[in-house]
């Protein structure tokens, strides 16, 4: 059974940083690794930042320059520094993993607050 676990979520001021976490557990390689969020009152995630086995990497525009996405394949865990966090980036973030026949996992996520 293939699991994702967050870790590194909290409060932090405007201006902080935070650095998220997740590790894959289960016996999958995937090939695309990311994060996604959700802020409060919309139903829709936003995909925040991707990592592609070919080492490509994409950033949604708004965090472009400020978050930084990373992966250890032999760990199969991937990260996300996030810097110069704004009350806007407030939301619980999800991580996802897409294997090779393209199932999709979540992890449970894990809140981030920004205060002004």
């Amino acid at each position: 059974q293939v699991q994702l676990v967050e870790s590194g979520g909290g409060l932090v001021q405007a201006g902080g940083s935070l650095r998220l976490s997740c590790a894959a557990s289960g016996r999958i390689i995937f090939d695309v690794m990311g994060w996604y969020r959700q802020a409060p009152g919309k139903q829709q995630r936003e995909l925040v930042a991707t990592t592609y086995g070919n080492g490509r990497t994409t950033y949604a525009d708004s965090v472009k320059g400020r978050f930084t996405i990373s992966r250890d394949n032999a760990k199969n865990t991937v990260s996300l520094q996030m810097n110069s966090l704004k009350p806007e980036d407030t939301a619980v973030y999800y991580c996802n993993g897409v294997g090779y026949s393209s199932t999709r996992y979540w992890g449970q996520g894990t809140q981030v607050t920004v205060s002004s």
